[in-house]
């Protein structure tokens, strides 16, 4: 095969996968995306990949990791193409078990998505399928049209191959007659590669076509229109009157209250569930002793709570923005849990997401009296379905892996040593109270800002307990007690600033936070497993 060939038959088997995934993505319109191959082995690989990988994509992708990951996935699917149609083209029984084992992966993968059915493996079958049939097709079928693993010379040889031998003088008497068998078109020739090259332009957008199709079907068939229906009661109980001052309003600070479009998102889903309020149940069961089953409406006609709430991820590094504060509402869980009635022993509450995903918490932190909310309302609107709309959980003082379901289908009391919830075999904490933490918004890092008069400022958080000290130093001097804005109560994140007059050179700014227990944020640095970063955040600056 020649240095063209190659590039052939790689660029065939890419195509190859390319039409198997931009089927799949009509037809898993009418399956549920994530029955789509790439979301379906997309989800396979968050689920087993080992959990340093995982931090690692949340500290360097951020938010942005699941496309990071999907598009990873992406390449990675292109690459095992590409390996495809090279094998085919030396043996094209290769190249397409190849794809067979393309299609499994993607069956295997959508089989083991939570509530997964028998027609989940329509998309990659069917995608499998035409996808072979594309390689096939490039390979051995109307669109090769050259027989470029030959060298010329060997063509004539090769036509006495192909024909019966009594027939075999006769082609070398033509052959010799008219000066020589003509040989197939080769790799390099133009009409050949103007067909190839057409080929590939229209099955590769023809694909393209019927993937983005796909999508834009979904989004179609998603509850954009029903949330935008949903009319929020008032509140019976408003939450508190935000204080004055409690924003300082400073550049580069964090907002006292985070706007639904910057709220942090970090869950599993590669897909957002879209979850139909007409259709949803909540229920409430296991070792209780009055089983519960919601819909919507019923929790809507309930009293509703509204709150000031700040939650946090487990994996926020420290000085990280995996954090935000929103006005919540919703019915209180507290009530909810005595109706139904905990039976002996039923220390945990399991949450049930309806994409399978789950979270445990203690049942004694819902019950203490805390606002640990099933909400409803995100900052005066429906959830957005990408915060979990139409319900989700909320609780003050524990890390979201623990205690923040979103797009919440089920409530089941058990027991922490009946049950781990997802994150929990994979090396995290069963139970994850929030940490005292503080950081520095402004000055940035490595900013260099004027000598003289400077505002440090930030914010500071012990959710549930609150935060009674802020103190800043710099360069390892004596600390410094900042001052603390006011806030709406202990749930919720708290500004703090301090003057500094800055000197001229290099300087490092500290922070720390002591909560209402007298709890001291720790120096020493911690990773964010299994149970919450620690340290103090450090920013370096150069004054002008």
């Amino acid at each position: 095969m020649n240095t063209l060939s190659r590039r052939r038959a790689a660029l065939s088997g890419v195509v190859a996968a390319v039409v198997a995934l931009g089927v799949a993505e009509p037809v898993a319109v009418l399956t549920g995306p994530r029955s789509a191959p790439l979301i379906a082995v997309g989800g396979l690989v968050v689920d087993l990949v080992p959990e340093p990988l995982k931090q690692f994509a949340i500290d360097v992708f951020g938010t942005y990791d699941k496309i990071a990951l999907l598009i990873g996935t992406g390449l990675l699917l292109a690459v095992f193409g590409a390996l495809l149609g090279l094998a085919a083209a030396r043996r094209l029984a290769t190249g397409l078990a190849g794809i067979a084992v393309f299609a499994a992966l993607g069956v295997a993968s959508a089989l083991t998505r939570p509530g997964a059915g028998p027609l989940d493996v329509l998309p990659s079958l069917v995608g499998g399928a035409l996808g072979a049939l594309t390689l096939w097709a490039f390979v051995a079928g109307p669109l090769r049209g050259v027989d470029s693993d030959r060298p010329a010379g060997d063509a004539a040889a090769h036509r006495r191959a192909s024909v019966p031998p009594p027939a075999v003088a006769a082609l070398a008497k033509d052959e010799e007659s008219s000066g020589g068998w003509e040989p197939p078109a080769r790799d390099d020739d133009p009409e050949s590669r103007r067909r190839f090259l057409r080929g590939v332009g229209l099955l590769a957008g023809a694909a393209s076509v019927a993937g983005l199709g796909g999508h834009w079907l979904a989004g179609r068939r998603g509850v954009s229109t029903a949330r935008a229906a949903v009319k929020l009661p008032a509140p019976a109980a408003p939450a508190p009157q935000v204080p004055v001052g409690a924003d300082l309003s400073l550049p580069r600070l964090a907002p006292y209250v985070t706007p639904n479009r910057e709220f942090y998102r970090i869950d599993t889903a590669l897909v957002v569930p879209q979850v139909d309020p007409v259709t949803w149940r909540l229920r409430i069961h296991g070792r209780v002793r009055k089983p519960i089953e919601l819909s919507f409406d019923d929790l809507l006609a309930r009293p509703l709570v509204e709150r000031y709430v700040t939650l946090a991820c487990v994996s926020n590094e420290v000085g990280g923005d995996l954090i935000g504060n929103a006005r919540w509402l919703g019915v209180p869980l507290k009530d909810l849990l005595d109706e139904a009635g905990p039976e002996d022993g039923a220390d945990q509450v399991v949450g049930r997401a309806a994409d399978g995903w789950t979270c445990g918490a203690p049942t004694a932190a819902l019950r203490d009296g805390r606002d640990a909310l099933l909400a409803v309302g995100m900052n005066g609107e429906p959830l957005p379905i990408e915060h979990g709309f139409p319900v989700r959980m909320v609780v003050p003082g524990l890390y979201g892996y623990v205690s923040a379901c979103k797009w919440l289908t089920e409530l089941e009391l058990a027991s922490f040593a009946d049950f781990d919830a997802y994150w929990v075999p994979r090396g995290w904490s069963a139970e994850g109270p929030v940490k005292t933490q503080s950081r520095i918004d402004t000055p940035r890092p490595r900013s260099r800002p004027a000598a003289g008069p400077v505002t440090v400022a930030g914010v500071a958080w012990a959710q549930h307990r609150g935060v009674r000290r802020v103190e800043v130093r710099v360069d390892g001097g004596p600390w410094r007690d900042a001052t603390l804005a006011p806030t709406v109560s202990t749930d919720t994140w708290v500004q703090w600033s301090w003057r500094w007059e800055a000197t001229p050179g290099e300087h490092t700014l500290q922070v720390r936070a002591t909560d209402a227990t007298g709890g001291t944020q720790p120096e020493q640095r911690r990773p964010v497993a299994p149970d919450g970063a620690t340290g103090w955040h450090t920013v370096r600056v150069t004054v002008a």
